[in-house]
């Protein structure tokens, strides 16, 4: 499996929902439950996102390349998670 990172702010409507569809999906299916995304709000550490290339949140990486950026639906999300396990 793939190490994942998403770079969120905490009072980001999109981040907040992309939470959402993260356990809704790793609910539905099972698969989807190992993945393990290391969640790092960007406010609270500048010194790690400033290494990132993105400008809106939530961003996802996937071994260090940016799989997706800004708001997110929840077959989007899916389609990053299951990037994760290829």
């Amino acid at each position: 499996m793939k190490k994942m990172k998403m770079f969120y702010l905490e009072h980001c409507p999109f981040c907040k929902r992309a939470f959402q569809y993260i356990e809704e999906l790793k609910a539905e299916h099972p698969e989807l439950a190992s993945i393990d995304i290391e969640t790092i709000e960007e406010s609270q550490h500048p010194e790690i996102a400033d290494q990132y290339d993105y400008y809106y949140v939530p961003t996802f990486y996937i071994d260090e390349e940016k799989v997706h950026e800004a708001g997110i639906y929840k077959n989007e999300m899916e389609e990053v998670l299951r990037k994760a396990l290829d």
